[in-house]
This record gives C-alpha cells, sequence and structure tokens, in this order.
C-alpha cells in the first residue's frame, strides 16, 4: 500500500475518532459515536497490517486472533455492573504495551539515531515508559479496589508526601543519568530501577485515594492510558498513535477536571488522599446512633407512587449489583402510564465510574430525557412527592452540606430531603463506600425498603 495511501487512512481515522468523541458527549448519540470509534479503528488496523508492516505476518495475525478472540469472549461474559474494573483492566493493557514497546525500541540494535535525535528518541522512550509503568500499576489497583478483591480503604504512608516528592525526584535524575548513558552505548540499569520506581508509584497512588473518589480515578487513568499511547506513537515514530494517544489523554483529563469540579474537588487533593476512612460495610468508630429509621414495605411503597404527582429516582451502586435497572424500567413507564411525571437525579460520581448510571439506564431503554445530571435538578427537589433512592448513599447524604468535619464535607449532593417523601432501598445500615453514616436515614420524612433492591422492587411493580 503506497505511504500516500496510508497517510489519507491516518486521516481518515483521525477525523472518525474526533467524530466518536463528539457522539459519546451525548447519550442519544451515543451509539453512532461507538461505530464511529469501532469504524476509525479498523480503518487505522487495516492500514497499518497492509500498508506499515512489512514482515512477521504470522506472528502478526496470530496475536490479532488471540486478543481477538479474548476481546469477544470479555464482551459476552463481562456483566454491565462490571463495566468499571474492565474498563480499569484494560487501561493497564495500554500501559503495560507502552512499556513493552519503549523497553523494545531501546533494543532495538537496527536504530540510527544519532546526536540529538538520538537524545530526544531516548527521552521519549523514558517518558514513555514512566508513564505506562505508572499506567498499568495504578490501573492493576484500581481494578482490584472496583472489583472488591482490595478495600476501598485510602492506604495513607507516613510522609506520603515526600515519599511522592522523592520518587518523583528520583526519576528524575535517573532520566537525565539515562540519557548520558545511552548516548554512550549503556543505560539498561537506570532504566530499570525507574521502571521499578513508577510501578511502585501507580500503586502507592491509587492506594491512598478513597473509595468515593474511585469514579474521578478511573477518568484520570483514562487520561494516563492516552498520554501512553501517544508517547509510544513517538517512539514508533506512527502520527496516528500520537494524535489519537493525545485525544484520549486530553478527553481523560478534562472529564477528570469536570468531575472534580461537580465534586467541589481539587485535582491535587484527590491523588493526595481520597474521601472516606473505611471501606464502607460498617459504621465508622466515631457514628453514634442518630435514632430510629421508619421501616416501609412495598405495597405502602407502591401507594405512595400512585398518590404521586412528581417522583424521582436516585440510582446508586446498589442498583447495578442489584441488576435493578429493567425492574426500574417497568415501574418507570407503568407511573408514567398513569401520568405520574417520573424523572431520574445521577449525581456525576454515582457508581463505580463516570456516566456508570447512565450506561445501565441506557441498557434498560430509560427515556433519555427524563434522566437528568444533579444540577439541572436539585432544585426541583422541593416540588417532589416522593424520591426514591437505590443503593445510594453519599451522594445523598445531608453531612456533605452541613457537617464541616465529615470526610465528605463539601462534595455536592441530591439534596432529596427537600421533598415531601423519601424512600431509600437499602440491605441495612452499613455506611456507603465513604464509610459514613448518612443522617438522611433517620429524617422524619425518610422511610426505609430493606432487602434485595431487584426483589423489594419487583414487589412494588406488583403492586402498582
Amino acid at each position: 500500500m503506497p505511504s500516500g495511501v496510508v497517510t489519507a487512512a491516518y486521516i481518515g481515522a483521525t477525523i472518525l475518532f474526533i467524530l466518536a468523541l463528539g457522539g459519546l458527549s451525548n447519550p442519544e448519540t451515543a451509539r453512532r459515536g461507538n461505530l464511529y470509534g469501532m469504524s476509525g479503528m479498523g480503518l487505522a488496523l487495516f492500514a497499518t497490517i497492509f500498508g506499515v508492516v512489512t514482515g512477521n505476518y504470522a506472528l502478526l495475525i496470530g496475536a490479532l486472533v488471540i486478543g481477538g478472540t479474548i476481546g469477544v469472549i470479555l464482551a459476552q461474559r463481562v456483566q454491565m455492573t462490571q463495566m468499571p474494573e474492565l474498563v480499569a483492566i484494560l487501561h493497564s493493557l495500554v500501559g503495560l504495551a507502552a512499556v513493552f514497546v519503549g523497553f523494545a525500541s531501546f533494543s532495538d540494535p537496527n536504530t540510527l539515531f544519532t546526536g540529538v535525535e538520538k537524545t530526544i528518541h531516548d527521552i521519549e522512550i523514558y517518558i514513555g515508559i514512566l508513564i505506562g509503568a505508572v499506567t498499568f500499576s495504578g490501573s492493576v489497583i484500581a481494578f482490584g479496589k472496583l472489583s472488591g478483591k482490595i478495600g476501598g480503604n485510602p492506604l495513607i504512608l507516613p510522609a506520603r508526601h515526600w515519599l511522592n516528592l522523592a520518587l518523583l525526584l528520583s526519576s528524575i535524575w535517573l532520566g537525565a543519568s539515562f540519557v548520558e548513558q545511552s548516548a554512550a552505548g549503556g543505560g539498561v540499569g537506570p532504566l530499570l530501577i525507574m521502571t521499578v520506581i513508577a510501578l511502585l508509584f501507580g500503586v502507592h497512588m491509587v492506594m491512598a485515594i478513597g473509595g468515593a473518589d474511585m469514579p474521578v480515578v478511573v477518568s484520570m487513568l483514562n487520561s494516563y492510558s492516552g498520554w501512553a499511547a501517544s508517547a509510544t506513537g513517538f517512539m514508533l515514530s506512527n502520527d496516528l498513535l500520537i494524535v489519537t494517544g493525545a485525544l484520549v489523554g486530553s478527553s481523560g483529563a478534562i472529564l477528570s477536571y469536570i468531575m472534580c469540579r461537580a465534586m467541589n474537588r481539587k485535582f491535587i487533593a484527590v491523588i493526595a488522599g481520597g474521601f472516606g476512612t473505611t471501606s464502607g460495610s460498617s459504621s465508622s468508630a466515631g457514628d453514634a446512633e442518630q435514632g430510629e429509621v421508619a421501616p416501609i414495605d412495598a405495597t405502602e411503597t407502591a401507594v405512595l407512587l400512585k398518590d404521586a404527582k412528581e417522583v424521582m429516582i436516585i440510582p446508586g451502586y446498589g442498583m447495578a449489583v442489584a441488576q435493578a435497572q429493567h425492574t426500574v424500567h417497568d415501574i418507570t413507564r407503568k407511573l408514567r402510564d398513569k401520568g405520574v411525571n417520573v424523572r431520574f437525579g445521577i449525581h456525576p460520581v454515582a457508581g463505580r465510574m463516570p456516566g456508570h448510571m447512565n450506561v445501565l439506564l441506557a441498557e434498560a431503554k430509560v427515556p433519555y430525557d427524563i434522566v437528568f445530571e444533579m444540577d439541572e435538578i436539585n432544585d426541583d427537589f422541593p416540588n417532589v412527592d416522593v424520591s426514591i433512592i437505590i443503593g445510594a448513599n453519599d451522594i445523598v447524604n445531608p453531612s456533605a452540606l452541613t457537617d464541616p468535619d465529615s470526610p465528605i464535607a463539601g462534595m455536592p449532593v441530591l439534596e432529596c430531603w427537600k421533598g415531601e417523601t423519601t424512600i431509600v432501598l437499602k440491605r441495612g445500615m452499613a455506611t456507603g463506600y465513604a464509610g459514613v453514616q448518612n443522617p438522611l436515614f433517620f429524617l422524619d420524612n425518610t422511610r426505609m425498603l430493606f432487602g434485595d433492591a431487584r426483589e423489594s422492587l419487583d414487589a412494588v411493580l406488583a403492586n402498582l
């Protein structure tokens, strides 16, 4: 394939990737955005395989078959509730690829760079491996936290900020040593030491982040994986990888900034240490009993919903765990058929990754036009007759606004307690992912519907 055709294909793929990002910015165009992205990747692969690669086709085809088979199996087996950890582990693979490409590029005996070009190439290799190693280890830890294999507690080491600074300065010093030794035909030692340091830094960085900040971490690691891919493009002199990586890196960084702003958090504060001090499996030690809760059953819940004019549904991770989104859709349809105005309120960090609740509701075919972001509907709660909280905790916690000493102090929340009645679906009285008790449960206008969310909602639907 002529080089001009490859360049044209790469430009076409870049345009498709940009269109994909544009499509993914809105739920109604997200499916089209995915199609653009897949088409762009297919075009890029075709142009690379038949226009850039000049040998080792057996190895290449074998790798494509193995990778494609794994991808198909994962796509068929992974539940929607497992999407956050799938995204995290895929980020780790991008980082690992950048590390492998970096070492392969450094060891390539056919490299002909000399002088300034060699120095620039060595810097590209060093930065690519550094970003890739941090992305790999950080994403593995994020996968462990999101899947429950690692607790949500932030690991707070003594003098952790000084430790991070020491690791950063060590990496810079090792970088200078690597470039100097590489010019003389060496450099393996500093490169290996830096890789170990970067791996440790990725582990420490994510371990120090609390559970409530994990959605920000996912978007942050998405950004890192993009920059790792871009660095790989520089190492391989591949313009498409550079541009595509920069698109992913910049969009991930923008998303992280938007989420931090929505949470009233500073990005550096998230990296330094996240919300919460416990895993959320039990009440924090400092939490005292705040009163009695008022339970409610499915029949009473159905009566309240039928008599309401305005209903607000606030989904959380508990809905994902119970896989109750389809029942939620059926209840929504029933109520709307009866003339009830049903809307959904989505908090920016509901679930375990950005847009987690939106994805689940879209899967259940909940209409896009009744799903609203927190800022769009928070002022409407005084007019809401019934709010239903499905497996959410921290995102509806009033102490974020009233208790300056709370671990979630300052985080904007959905102010459902301002409505007439709030019904909370929970298995028990355990705290949320941030590990703090929720005063909402003890308010006079709150009712607790205990049990598995799907079973409880199935009973409500039957009564409707």
